[in-house]
């Protein structure tokens, strides 16, 4: 882990081997370093199979998912950051921390075949200390945060930027997953990766290669995005997947930044005697009935318009006259009065079964003129049962 690898970075794990991983972990880690703690499935493996089950010869590689928070809070704190691709591989709590102070992590472990459960607890200590000066951040386009997370990863790629900044004396500051800088998830193809920010710090100043990156004639060749030439004897990389990308080659001079600015010294609260207290002067009045009359009165009359339009054209304009032979017929009130008529007729009919029948069932009787023609006397057999009946009104004429 990280912390193994310089002086000021200490941990006590008290009995992880014999008491598996329900134990309390603590770490005390410096201000602006790297800070990496590895969540192993072996060590949550032997707290969900027992030794009995060990000399029974039942042994399981189970998927495990973590579950990190801050204690007694739902989240972890701004600076630590936990990440795991799969249930089969092992998580990772990485971040630097910013400000001294202390932090408790509780991290579950999920057995998905069992559902059993583990807990570990984590007190990491935050102490104070100097932050390097100079710092650069490179851009590792063939590697994933999770692969590079490791300890022995980090010294890789540590041992190539040592010789490309001419010191020994490197410090990896802080790793940052591509998709948390607006990255996009690459394509599941193979040779398609994520990429990886690693920023790293010294005490010592940059080095020749470092600074050719920085002039302007390479910084021209980078944002005319063509075929960038390595600067001569500065091509450290002895891992093909662990090469940066020197067009995103990033340097910090802390030493040039400006300070922060003091905080605001808080008062007492009280006006100090000897002054008057002027209010601001209030907003000029504004006038309303405007807009009352647009947004109200205005749609409140084109309503009344519309209903009065509508009422007109339902009860004023009532279809059912038509015209023909230039005179009008009132088509529903006919049909009205003939069902009246003959409603009143049957009720007569039977009322009185005696009488002769209706005149509208004689064979020359017009229904609607009420004349009766005298029936034809002739041997032919094709006599129509009902004359040829003209309706006055029809366009059409009978046949003789």
């Amino acid at each position: 882990m990280a912390g193994c690898r310089s002086w000021f970075f200490y941990f006590t794990v008290c009995a992880v081997g014999v008491f598996g991983a329900n134990a309390e972990i603590k770490f005390t880690i410096p201000v602006g370093r790297l800070f990496t703690y590895e969540l192993m499935r072996e060590t949550f493996q032997n707290d969900f199979e027992p030794l009995s089950k060990l000399y029974a010869g039942r042994l399981y590689d189970d998927a495990m998912t973590f579950k990190c928070n801050r204690q007694n809070y739902p989240d972890l704190p701004e600076w630590l950051r936990f990440t795991q691709r799969h249930s089969y591989d092992n998580g990772f709590l990485y971040g630097t921390p910013t400000s001294p102070g202390k932090s408790i992590i509780e991290v579950y472990a999920v057995n998905k075949r069992s559902y059993e459960t583990a807990r570990q607890i984590l007190v990491i200590k935050i102490v104070p200390e100097k932050m390097l000066p100079y710092q650069a951040e490179f851009f590792i386009k063939l590697r994933e945060v999770e692969k590079v997370l490791p300890s022995s990863v980090q010294d890789e790629i540590k041992q190539d930027l040592q010789k490309l900044w001419d010191t020994e004396a490197l410090e990896i500051v802080n790793v940052t997953n591509a998709l948390d800088r607006g990255g996009r998830v690459p394509l599941p193809i193979a040779g398609h990766f994520e990429g990886v920010y690693v920023k790293v710090g010294s005490e010592q100043y940059f080095s020749d290669c470092l600074l050719k990156v920085q002039s302007p004639g390479y910084q021209r060749q980078c944002s005319a995005e063509a075929k960038v030439k390595i600067p001569g004897g500065c091509n450290f990389c002895s891992i093909p997947s662990n090469c940066i990308t020197w067009c995103k080659i990033e340097l910090f001079d802390l030493t040039k930044q400006e300070p922060s600015p003091p905080a605001p010294t808080v008062g007492s609260g009280i006006l100090e005697s000897g002054g008057d207290f002027n209010p601001p002067e209030s907003p000029p009045s504004r006038d309303y009935i405007p807009d009352y009359i647009v947004t109200v009165i205005v749609p409140l009359i084109l309503a009344i318009i519309l209903c009065l339009l509508l009422a007109y054209i339902m009860y004023g304009r009532r279809e059912g006259v038509e015209k023909r032979n230039g005179k009008t017929n009132e088509i529903q009130l006919y049909h009205h009065h003939t069902i009246l008529d003959n409603t009143d007729e049957l009720r007569n009919m039977s009322g009185n079964r005696g009488v002769s029948p209706p005149l509208s069932t004689l064979p020359m009787f017009n229904s609607r003129t009420g004349e009766r023609a005298p029936p034809l006397h002739s041997d032919s057999p094709t006599i129509p049962l009902i004359m040829a009946q003209h309706d006055p009104y029809s366009d059409t004429l009978p046949r003789k």
